[in-house]
Formats: structure tokens, sequence, C-alpha cells
């Protein structure tokens, strides 16, 4: 039988200085090449014509390629949908993480809520995939969670040290306090893109409001318990 082996070794050859793969190296480097360029083909058609237009035969038509090739990739819609959803959660993290970081933790937190609403403004289709349904047949699994989680671990990180440095009680749970301000965030985001809460400066300023609030009350109930205690 012949063996299809160029060198055993990940490294360069003296004549070259190219490394050398195996073909089973090789052809696993394109699969994944090609799975990149069928995601970055399906999130241009998200960010330029929203969720609804995402679907297997219009990807293949910008890629230039059959849907066989898709499938044969992703399987199905829904495996396409993860992958904008992971390429979604990147973006989210690096929203959070171009937020400079503050010794005023509330500051910071203001921030990093200001950055969420941003994530929302500039990729709302994005936003629509992860958080709002657009497609109601996809339903995030454990490895999607685990993105999101990355996302927000400024966030968690955050409260996390306020709690540490008890400028927020550690009565709850951190996970319990980033949820309570995740879902608050998203009511008010979902809410405008419904069409509820007016233009986006008026939801904006709705937003802010919502957000100051949240702040202020996970802050302030530090010092309140800290005086219960005295008395």
């Amino acid at each position: 039988m012949k063996v299809i082996l160029i060198s055993t070794e990940d490294k360069p050859t003296p004549s070259t200085g190219r490394v050398l793969k195996t073909y089973q190296e090789a052809r696993l480097q394109n699969t994944e090449n090609l799975r990149k360029l069928v995601v970055d083909a399906a999130a241009a058609i998200l960010q330029e014509e929203g969720p609804e237009a995402v679907t297997v035969r219009r990807v293949s038509q910008k890629m230039g390629c059959s849907t066989k090739i898709i499938y044969s990739l992703f399987v199905n819609k829904e495996g396409l949908a993860q992958q904008l959803y992971l390429e979604g959660c990147k973006l989210l993290a690096q929203r959070f993480e171009e937020v400079p970081p503050s010794s005023d933790l509330l500051q910071h937190l203001l921030d990093l809520g200001e950055a969420f609403w941003q994530f929302g403004q500039d990729y709302a289709s994005y936003y629509k995939l992860m958080f709002g349904g657009a497609f109601a047949e996809f339903k995030p699994d454990a490895e999607s969670m685990q993105g999101t989680m990355t996302a927000i671990h400024r966030l968690l990180v955050l409260i996390s040290t306020a709690q540490e440095q008890g400028q927020i009680s550690d009565q709850e749970e951190t996970g319990t306090l980033v949820s309570t301000i995740w879902a608050s965030l998203h009511g008010v985001i979902h809410l405008y893109m419904g069409g509820f809460l007016g233009d986006v400066e008026a939801a904006h300023t709705i937003y802010r409001q919502t957000m100051g609030l949240l702040s202020e009350s996970l802050f302030a109930s530090s010092s309140q318990g800290r005086g219960a205690n005295k008395g």
C-alpha cells in the first residue's frame, strides 16, 4: 500500500524553508480554509441583507459552489448558524476588550454596558441571530453557550472584583448578578428593535437610564448592607 507522506515532522526543509505536511494534514487545512470562506460569505449576507436572507442556497450562490459543498461542511443550516453565532461572540468579546480598564468600577460597568449597546447597533443582524431568535430552528448548544460566556468574561470579572472589594454585595452569586444585568439590557434592546421605544436616540436614553439605575443599585446595596450590620 502506497503511503502519501511527505514528512513526519512539522519543520521546514533545508532546501525550501517551507513546512511539509502529510496529505491528510493538507486536506484538513484546505477544509478548514473552505469552512472559513463559507462563514465569511454567510456573515456578509447576514450583515448586508439580514438573518432571513441567510440560506444554504444563498450562501452557495455567493460562493459560486453547489449546496452539496455547504451541506458537507456544516450538515445543515443550523450548523452554519452556529458558526455565525460563535463569530458574533468573537465580535462582542472584541467590543468589550476595547473598553479601557478603569479603577472606578461603577464607571467601568457603565462603559461595558455602552459597548453592548453599540454592538447591537453596529451588528444588529448578529444580535438578532444570537439573542433575538432570528433563526427559529437554531438553538444554541453547549459550545455556543460557552462562546457567550467567553464574550461576557469582562463583565463577569468586573462584578467578581467589585464583590471581592466590598463595592457590590456578595450575598448573590456573581453569575446571578450578571444574568440580571444581561436580561435587563436585552429587554431594552428587544423593545427598541420591536419599535416600542421610538427612535434610536429615545431608546438609547432609556437604555442608559436602565444601565445607570442597575449599576447604582448594585453598588449601593453593599453600603446599605454594611450600614444594616452596624445597626
